[in-house]
């Protein structure tokens, strides 16, 4: 048990010094964390459970960041429900529902096994979605590109709301419009993260092997909290999730 805690302390302290709050990062890899596979450019799998409210936002997303050098997304059917949003090993499953007035806009979650992401779930909160201020084309694009961004790899290059937008999804900001797809700076530092090749994959290459657990949908499931506030509009946090795996869940507050 002792051994699980410092484990999990290490993992947080790493999360924590690795990001650098209000300012634009010229580096915005997400603590290295990054899919193992054997080639570029890989192929990365989208679960499709979303409804027809956000099935051509996930396609803008899709085809966003397959624009990137080293990899590519592609949607495929889903293999979880919007509610549940379990987690499938080897891919990324979109999930969007009413999950309640919790506070939240969007969840990017990912299992992670040293620095290797093995698997990764996103949800959009139609709670919200539902009110005059946030059923836009301009925040659902903004949000649903940055919680897939977030699955590759990446971290925001800016988190101050109030500063001039940097026109990235990765940026944090009051006005979304400028903000609804990555930029050369995403692109170039995915090509940071996947520069090297791993001796095997953790990239889904067949058949879905089964889905994972839930991350849930508040904060007492989504372990300890490592970085950020609800005031300051997003928050990471750590769970430990056994046998060396940990969920790392990015959370964008409403």
């Amino acid at each position: 048990m002792r051994t699980n805690r410092l484990a999990l302390a290490a993992a947080a302290i790493a999360l924590a010094t690795a990001m650098v709050p209000g300012t634009a990062q010229a580096n915005h890899s997400w603590n290295n964390y990054h899919w193992a596979r054997t080639a570029n450019p890989f192929t990365l799998k989208l679960g499709d459970n979303v409804d027809s409210n956000w099935d051509s936002y996930l396609a803008t997303t899709s085809s966003d960041w397959t624009q990137s050098t080293v990899l590519n997304t592609t949607i495929v059917p889903g293999s979880t429900t919007g509610k549940r949003c379990a987690a499938t090993t080897g891919r990324v499953e979109v999930c969007n529902a009413a999950y309640g007035q919790r506070g939240w806009l969007g969840i990017a979650s990912i299992n992670i096994s040293g620095s290797h992401i093995t698997q990764g779930t996103v949800k959009v909160n139609d709670t919200y979605y539902s009110t005059a201020k946030y059923n836009t084309p301009a925040w659902r694009n903004l949000v649903m590109c940055q919680e897939v961004g977030h699955t590759l790899g990446l971290d925001h290059q800016d988190e101050n709301f109030d500063n001039t937008p940097l026109g990235t999804c990765m940026d944090y900001s009051n006005d979304p419009v400028p903000n609804q797809h990555p930029n050369q700076h995403d692109y170039n530092q995915l090509v940071a993260i996947y520069s090297h090749l791993d001796s095997t994959t953790t990239v889904e290459q067949a058949a879905p092997t089964g889905s994972g657990r839930a991350t849930g949908n508040s904060p007492k499931s989504w372990g300890d909290q490592v970085e950020g506030s609800r005031a300051r509009g997003h928050s990471t946090y750590v769970r430990n999730d056994g046998n060396g795996s940990y969920i790392i869940t990015f959370v964008t507050w409403a």
